[in-house]
C-alpha cells in the first residue's frame, strides 16, 4: 500500500449475522499494511478467535446506573416499590440488576437516602498485539446495553493507535444488522464493504444497510460470498447493485477452507493461499486497497 497522508478507515458489515464478513476481515489483516485492527462488533465479537490477540492494555466501559439499597438505611417504607415501573425491586427490598434500567426514580424519591446510583461497568476494551498489527477490541457484558457507545470507543482507540504509530489505515469489522452499533461503526468511515450471501434475506438485509450507508453519505461496495452457491441470486443481486450504483467488490466461491482456517485459527490467506477463495480476497483486497 502506498503512502497516505492521512488514516483512512474501512468497515466491513453485512446487513445480517453470517455471511462471512468476520473471515474477509481476517483475511484482509493478513494482506494490508501500516494498518490497525478493529472489532467493532462488541455484543459477538470473534475476530480475536482468528488472531489471537496478545492483550497489553485493558480498560473499563462504564455507562449508565443502576440502583443499590443500603439495607443499613432501607426502613422498608415501600416508596421504591411503589414507584418502579421496571418491578425491579424485590419485596425483600433488593435491586434486580437485569430488570433495573437506571431511571433514578427511587434514588430521587426515597425519603431515608437509602439508595446509592453508583456508575456500572458494562465491559471492557482491550488493546493487543497480534501477528497482523495492533488491534483494538471490546466486549460488553451479558445483558448489558450502550453498545453503540462502546462501539464508538473502540474506534476511537483504534484511531489514536494508528496516529501513535504512523500507521495509515484501520481495517474494522463492524456489527451485523442495521441497529444502534451499526451505525456507530460506519459513521465517518471513508468506506465500507458489504459482505452479502445469496439468499433471498442476505439480498433483503443487504438492500436495508446499503440504504444506511447512503443516508450517511458513505461510499459502498459489495462482495457476495458463497456465490456459487445460488448463481441465480448472485446476479440478482449484481444487477441491483448496478441499478444502485454500487462497486461490486468481487465473488468469493464456497470453499471449506474457510472453515479448515478457522480450525487452526488462521485466515484463509495464511492457511492456503492457492485455494479459490484466498485469491478471490486477494483480487478484492487489491480493488479495495486502490480506492481508499
Amino acid at each position: 500500500m502506498q503512502e497516505k497522508a492521512e488514516v483512512k478507515e474501512l468497515i466491513v458489515i453485512s446487513g445480517k449475522g453470517g455471511t462471512g464478513k468476520t473471515s474477509v476481515l481476517g483475511a484482509f489483516a493478513s494482506l494490508a499494511e501500516n494498518k490497525v485492527l478493529c472489532d467493532a462488533d462488541v455484543d459477538a465479537a470473534d475476530l480475536y478467535l482468528i488472531l489471537e490477540p496478545d492483550i497489553k492494555e485493558r480498560q473499563d466501559f462504564q455507562e449508565g446506573h443502576k440502583a443499590v439499597i443500603d439495607k443499613d438505611k432501607c426502613t422498608e417504607c415501600g416508596i421504591c416499590r411503589e414507584l418502579c415501573r421496571f418491578h425491579a425491586i424485590s419485596p425483600e427490598y433488593e435491586v434486580d440488576p437485569i430488570d433495573c434500567e437506571g431511571c433514578g426514580v427511587c434514588v430521587y424519591f426515597c425519603p431515608a437516602d437509602a439508595i446509592e446510583f453508583p456508575l456500572k461497568t458494562c465491559g471492557e476494551l482491550f488493546i493487543s498485539d497480534t501477528r497482523c498489527g495492533p488491534m483494538v477490541h471490546a466486549r460488553l457484558g451479558i445483558a448489558e446495553d450502550n453498545s453503540g457507545k462502546l462501539v464508538t470507543l473502540t474506534r476511537q482507540k483504534a484511531r489514536e493507535q494508528a496516529k501513535n504509530k504512523g500507521l495509515n489505515l484501520i481495517l474494522t469489522d463492524g456489527p451485523p444488522g442495521l441497529a444502534c452499533p451499526v451505525i456507530a461503526s460506519i459513521t465517518g468511515a471513508d468506506g465500507v464493504l458489504i459482505v452479502t450471501e445469496p439468499t433471498l434475506s442476505g439480498h433483503h438485509d443487504m438492500d436495508r444497510v446499503v440504504e444506511l450507508a447512503r443516508h450517511f453519505e458513505i461510499p459502498a461496495s459489495v462482495c457476495i460470498n458463497k456465490y456459487d452457491l445460488n448463481r441465480n441470486m448472485t446476479e440478482t443481486i449484481e444487477a441491483y447493485a448496478r441499478d444502485e450504483g454500487l462497486p461490486i467488490a468481487g465473488r468469493i466461491p464456497f470453499d471449506p477452507s474457510f472453515t479448515a482456517a478457522m480450525v487452526q485459527k488462521q485466515t484463509i490467506v495464511e492457511y492456503d493461499t492457492s485455494c479459490s477463495a484466498a485469491q478471490a480476497v486477494r483480487g478484492i483486497w487489491e480493488k479495495l486497497d486502490s480506492s481508499l
